[in-house]
């Protein structure tokens, strides 16, 4: 699919550009286009690729004449810059939405402009039935995609939607790690509370389904495995050796909840599942042929995918660090 293609990538000098660009690569493309606002994460990016096929393109996606003259002549786009942060949203909701939502809908604009062939959006749990700000630009972000399919085009947007990531940017792991080892304690909102979390290779592999599978107009959703906040953080104490080590209850933060879910009530009415490990959901309005494509394939048997259970054990967890390369 990506031989001899060209590709752009929003937002890809982040943890999860990395790898896919590192997959793409390995994919024999004719060049990969990396559009991100911070120089130096450029520089440090090409420097550890080192490969001539890497181009890259300084622009911010909430400017849209920028976007326009780095989709030249592009075959394949996704769509990875976003501000990601609950509380980053929450206290600065403007910057969110300049991002999150305009920026998506530049995205869109820009690709169709340049006949992009397929747009590929990357989006979170946090959408589905968001309380948070972050997840309400998401959902909006969806929403925009998913209608992209009526305008007059022949480009092709599907939403890919993930959870917890391990070991990105600001990752709960790396937090965890640093704070047993440098103060002997670890901060957590609150006991109960259960996360989705997948490795940067399943991240990835949920987005080349989406760009290889997706017809235009659906979201795919991998089904990850859960676990609860507070059996993570004491697998990590165990792993790293530190004794005394004190777990505090900090509080949940404004918008945040104690249980994610990957797929809300009202979605599983138009859910399949896709294969053992990826769910679709399809919209709520008529995109032709769409509903057709997916018409064999079975309904989802429950209700909602929430991150309350099943939830992974001690054993697990740890397998999970392992697969991530945290722990040897």
């Amino acid at each position: 699919m990506f031989a001899n293609a060209t590709i752009l990538v929003t937002g890809g000098t982040g943890s999860w550009g990395y790898e896919l660009i590192e997959q793409l690569l390995q994919e024999n493309p004719k060049k990969i286009i990396v559009f991100s606002r911070n120089e130096s994460t450029q520089v440090a990016m090409k420097r550890t690729f080192e490969d001539a096929r890497l181009i890259f393109c300084i622009g911010d996606v909430r400017d849209k004449e920028a976007l326009m003259k780095a989709c030249e002549k592009v075959d394949y786009l996704f769509h990875l810059a976003a501000l990601k942060h609950v509380p980053v949203c929450e206290d600065q909701p403007y910057e969110a939405l300049k991002t999150n939502v305009v920026g998506t809908q530049n995205v869109i604009e820009a690709a169709i402009e340049n006949k992009v062939k397929k747009v590929i959006n990357i989006s979170t749990d946090k959408a589905a039935n968001p309380s948070n700000f972050y997840g309400m630009t998401k959902a909006i972000g969806e929403k925009l995609i998913v209608y992209a399919n009526l305008l007059s085009s022949d480009t092709k947007f599907v939403n890919v939607r993930g959870g917890n990531v391990l070991g990105t940017n600001g990752s709960v792991i790396h937090v965890f790690m640093k704070q047993i080892q440098e103060k002997s304690q670890v901060g957590i909102t609150d006991k109960n509370m259960t996360r989705f979390f997948m490795t940067k290779q399943e991240a990835i592999e949920l987005m080349l389904r989406g760009a290889e599978a997706g017809q235009g107009g659906e979201i795919f959703v991998i089904t990850m495995p859960t676990c609860k906040i507070v059996d993570l953080a004491e697998v990590l104490i165990e792993e790293l050796g530190k004794r005394d080590v004190e777990v505090i209850e900090l509080g949940v933060r404004p918008g945040e909840k104690i249980h994610e879910i990957l797929l809300s009530e009202f979605e599983s009415q138009f859910t399949v599942a896709y294969d053992d490990e990826h769910l679709v959901i399809l919209p709520t309005i008529e995109i032709p042929g769409l509903k057709a494509h997916y018409a064999n394939f079975p309904k989802v048997p429950y209700e909602s995918f929430s991150s309350e259970e099943p939830l992974m054990t001690k054993a697990e967890i740890k397998k999970m660090l392992v697969k991530g390369g945290f722990l040897g």
